[in-house]
């Protein structure tokens, strides 16, 4: 009897979850409904997937609007109806400029059309179509022709609201969606107060005088099938990548057999071979053969253009994997848990996640694209989150900006707030979690064998590539499983200092950046890893990754991959980051793990550290099996949503561990550690394929540190700012060069031990001045003089401005104050015009400009202006020098001591303790360039803030563990540095004075 539904998936429109509206239906006796969100079909698979859970059919369709205005209602026949219904939405949806016409322009098979009544009645309804009666529209239809057409109409009663409360939530979205006051928001952007769901009887009466209508529109109900298959999960994906499952098969021996001499030499030995057969089988009886042969056309593509890639993920765990070249991770060497990636109890589908370099990730997605049919990117959900909806809601209702960030902060009390802020607190938190807009999966893209819309509509983002309107979870439970197409910078690095390598040592041998085994036994290696001297490099540079290398003081691979998993949040959170450390250090400490933990997990002394832990420890510890060792290990992470099936499997756990005769309180205390941190930590086939990276990274840092440290501030560095590689650099004793005119390029560049910056770090130098100073210089060689330059390069007196003032032009050895004035009186401010080539050059007039002298600290404040850093030490900035002695290396020796040291700010972490109280982390930089790291804990952090960038006295305690050191501040003060020479009172460049006030200003001129 329902032909117009929506859920919130009518985006900021509707406000009722899919399942609610099951729910809804079902308590008010409603056996039947269409769902038709508003030009989305995010919700229909999962109301149908939800539907036999609360004895309600579904029904799809789409109600086709212009922003709030119905044109019209399609609803599915059948399957067939239902892609068609997507192909003619993705129409509109590709294309933003078309417009929704008044009725569709074709006949969609298997489809009914549905108009509302004031909308079709002047249409000559063709056999699939229908005028919708609202209850309003009821009085007017008996006097209407309509009234003697029976047969062609049906009853619209629309539900978007469960109730008064569901009705203001949706005015208040349609003013966030119109960007205008509530008071403001015009009716014709509202749904109608009463569009919330009748009981069955009650709307039966209703329409009691025209009791033809509730037929026709039961038998259309009735003539409507929607059949999707939520039961057996089998692949949806493209079933076979050549022409059958078996010449498929086929390829997959082959392909697996020839990997072998490449990954073993000579060397196979027999469990190779029996691991073999064991994963083809199990490939073969999931239906995953074509999955993996996917993976391997895209790869093989990405080596055709010789792009690096990392194969990780629980991928890493199958060795046809390492024999088709998806991953570098041997399972042999690491003894990985296949099961862990697929087993035959386990529902939900295999998993590899290819990291490209973020130059070449484009490509890759083109190629597929261009390569397989039924191909689209998976949407994600973007909600309200509560601060964000805090500030819509608060320009809704017309609060000041002040009052909105007092909410957003949280600094008030709620019994003092007035009627208007109290509301939007209310709603704020009601629409919180509400879907507001479709963004872009970060690598998620579906080949199916069926059409993509087949499932659902697609649109099109900026990006450029049809995009569904579902997400990954609905996309697993009808069996679409997604290829994670990812990309990062750390590879990007890689890359380009291998080639900056070559250009920078033309005589030397190719780097074969392959070669793990040889690195994994590399002293120099072993030394960054054991000293944790490895700023640049993949995984392992951020302030948590260093402390803990140095406290494990790990120099080896194995080493490496299980601290990739617990620097896991959920590992420290569950206090086994400590335990491990010390089993790692103290082998004495080892037996105090449980015998039964110790030897599942032997390698890491009885500590859960790897994802497939949980599941060991689940399937041998909690007599689950696999199937259900996998669902807990998935209910507790980000990318399942809660189900009634993991809270079973919870139980489960415990009542077999209770029969089994294991004391309550240490299953308690198991259940406790899986809980804390499984939805974190890495599979351990996935930190090996980290590992992998970080050793190239590690390889190319220990021998080329100068080339890859230009590779990463090309590639915009990694966990740090630009400044910070460029201070690397140097502390390896590269010598950092400003850009220069005729040097430099768009990126950075070295030469031999010289690191030119290049014209793209320059802050608001456009893009399109260094294309023409760059291809200026290729065609008729180097710039002479600013004259030279300014002749052949067209540029604007701003843009000149940046080049002169970060002193580009020093080649000319004029005085950089002297070459602003010069190109001031040289350049026109009319609009710049394209070089045009004459045969006769004019000479240009040469004007006497003032002699103005340049300091190196002027020089550096116009670095920081122009770069965000100073390229000079930055304490040499500080108004009162620095007289203390005391350095990061003097530290060790001080344990216990209250000591005061001065540090520039590199980067803050910020989180929180048990209770919600706020604290911080912060590392520093000593005067020798060695790092100084600092625990702010909650009263420190609110009596002294950090207080931007900038040089600090830190006071406080200094605290070793594991070798490893810190300081517990105590105070925390920023030091001033001098004033801008450019523009101080004593300056000797008048030009640049700031002057008192208007008067002296006034006085310089009389």
């Amino acid at each position: 009897m329902y032909l117009n539904c929506h859920t919130y998936y009518s985006l900021r429109y509707g406000t009722i979850k899919p399942e609610k509206l099951l729910a809804i239906a079902s308590e008010n006796g409603v056996q039947t409904l269409a769902l038709t969100d508003i030009n989305t079909t995010s919700a229909c698979l999962d109301i149908v997937r939800l539907s036999k859970k609360y004895k309600v059919k579904p029904v799809l369709g789409v109600d086709f609007r212009n922003k709030a205005h119905q044109e019209f209602i399609l609803i599915a026949k059948n399957n067939n109806g239902f892609k068609n219904i997507n192909d003619y939405l993705s129409k509109f949806l590709h294309n933003r400029d078309l417009k929704i016409p008044e009725r569709p322009e074709v006949i969609l098979e298997d489809c009914f059309v549905i108009y509302p009544y004031q909308k079709g009645k002047n249409f000559n309804l063709k056999p699939n179509e229908f005028l919708g009666i609202a209850p309003k529209d009821l009085n007017h239809l008996k006097f209407s022709k309509w009234n003697q057409f029976r047969d062609k109409l049906v009853v619209l009663k629309t539900v978007s609201f469960q109730n008064k409360k569901g009705f203001n939530t949706h005015r208040l979205l349609r003013a966030i969606d119109n960007n205008t006051l509530l008071s403001k928001l015009p009716k014709t952007e509202e749904g109608n107060p009463d569009d919330m769901m009748m009981p069955y009887d009650e709307l039966c009466h209703t329409y009691s005088e025209f009791a033809k209508l509730i037929h026709n529109t039961e038998q259309l109900l009735e003539d409507c099938t929607i059949d999707f298959d939520f039961e057996n999960n089998e692949p949806k994906n493209q079933k076979c990548l050549t022409e059958n499952v078996a010449s498929d098969y086929a390829l997959l021996e082959k392909l697996t057999y020839d990997g072998i001499t490449y990954r073993y030499g000579n060397d196979a030995r027999p469990e190779i071979y029996q691991r073999i057969d064991k994963e083809l089988h199990i490939i073969k009886e999931k239906g995953f053969v074509s999955y993996f042969l996917i993976n391997w056309k895209i790869l093989e593509y990405a080596r055709s253009k010789g792009y690096f890639y990392v194969g990780r993920g629980s991928g890493a765990n199958s060795i046809i994997a390492y024999l088709l070249r998806i991953t570098d991770v041997d399972p042999i060497e690491l003894d990985l848990y296949f099961e862990r990636f697929i087993n035959l109890f386990r529902q939900n589908p295999p998993d590899f996640d290819i990291d490209f370099s973020w130059k070449d990730r484009d490509d890759i997605t083109h190629f597929i694209f261009d390569n397989f049919k039924n191909t689209a990117l998976i949407t994600v959900y973007n909600t309200f989150k509560f601060k964000a909806s805090v500030r819509e809601l608060g320009k809704v209702f017309g609060l000041p900006k002040s009052e909105m960030d007092m909410l957003t902060r949280g600094k008030f009390n709620v019994s003092q707030l007035d009627r208007l802020s109290q509301l939007v607190l209310k709603y704020s938190q009601y629409i919180e979690g509400f879907p507001n807009y479709l963004g872009i999966h970060a690598g998620g893209i579906l080949i199916s064998e069926k059409p993509i819309h087949y499932y659902g509509a697609t649109f099109m983002p900026p990006k450029g590539f049809p995009t569904t309107q579902f997400d990954m979870v609905v996309a697993e439970d009808i069996g679409l499983y997604k290829f994670d197409i990812l990309s990062q910078r750390g590879l990007g690095k890689i890359k380009d200092a291998v080639d900056i390598v070559a250009y920078n040592h033309p005589h030397q041998p190719k780097l074969d950046i392959h070669d793990i085994k040889r690195f994994k036994q590399d002293e120099r290696i072993k030394y960054l890893l054991r000293n944790a001297k490895a700023i640049g490099c993949f995984y392992v540079e951020s302030p948590a990754m260093r402390m803990l290398l140095k406290k494990l003081q790990v120099d080896d691979y194995l080493g490496l991959v299980a601290a990739s998993s617990v620097i896991r949040p959920g590992v420290a959170k569950s206090g086994m980051m400590r335990q491990y450390i010390l089993r790692y250090r103290y082998p004495e400490k080892r037996q105090e793990a449980h015998p039964v933990l110790a030897e599942l997990m032997p390698e890491t002394f009885g500590v859960m550290v790897y994802q497939e832990d949980v599941i060991k420890v689940a399937h041998h510890f909690g007599g689950l099996d696999l199937g259900e060792a996998d669902m807990l290990r998935r209910g507790m992470s980000g990318k399942f949503r809660s189900r009634d099936e993991f809270l079973k499997v919870k139980q489960q756990f415990f009542d077999n561990c209770i029969n089994d005769g294991k004391p309550y309180e240490f299953v308690a205390d198991v259940w406790r550690q899986i809980e804390s941190f499984a939805g974190y930590a890495f599979a351990k086939g996935h930190s090996a394929s980290y590992a992998v990276e970080s050793y190239q990274s590690l390889f190319l840092k220990a021998y080329y540190p100068l080339e890859y440290m230009t590779a990463t501030i090309n590639n915009f560095g990694g966990f740090y700012r630009t400044e910070l590689y460029i201070h690397e650099a140097r502390m390896h004793g590269g010598k950092i060069e400003a850009p220069c005119i005729n040097t430099s390029f768009a990126q950075a560049i070295i030469n031999s031990d010289i690191i030119f910056l290049g014209f793209m770090f320059l802050q608001s130098l456009e893009s399109k001045t260094i294309e023409r100073i760059l291809e200026e210089r290729e065609s008729y060689g180097l710039f002479k003089s600013l004259d030279d330059f300014i002749e052949r390069v067209p540029i604007s007196v701003e843009q000149i401005t940046i080049l002169i003032k970060i002193n580009a032009f020093r080649f000319t050895k004029i005085n950089k104050r002297e070459l602003l004035w010069e190109a001031h009186l040289k350049i026109s401010k009319t609009v710049i015009q394209e070089h045009i080539v004459t045969l006769f050059k004019t000479k240009r007039i040469n004007y006497s400009t003032p002699k103005l002298p340049s300091t190196a600290l002027e020089n550096a404040f116009d670095e920081i202006e122009l770069l965000g850093f100073p390229l000079c030490n930055p304490f040499y900035l500080l108004e009162q020098p620095s007289t203390s002695r005391l350095r990061a290396k003097h530290l060790l020796k001080l344990e216990g001591k209250l000591i005061k040291i001065e540090g520039y700010l590199v980067t803050t972490k910020n989180t929180k303790t048990a209770n919600g109280k706020l604290m911080h982390f912060g590392t520093f930089l000593d005067r020798d360039g060695d790092f100084i790291d600092t625990v702010h804990f909650p009263p420190i952090a609110v009596k002294y803030p950090f207080r931007g960038k900038g040089i600090y006295e830190v006071i406080g305690k200094v605290m070793v563990e594991f070798d490893c050191v810190n300081i517990e501040v105590s105070k925390l003060e920023r030091l001033a540095i001098i004033e801008d020479p450019r523009y101080a009172i004593n300056s000797l460049n008048p030009t640049f004075q700031r002057k008192k006030s208007f008067k002296d200003l006034k006085a310089q001129y009389e």
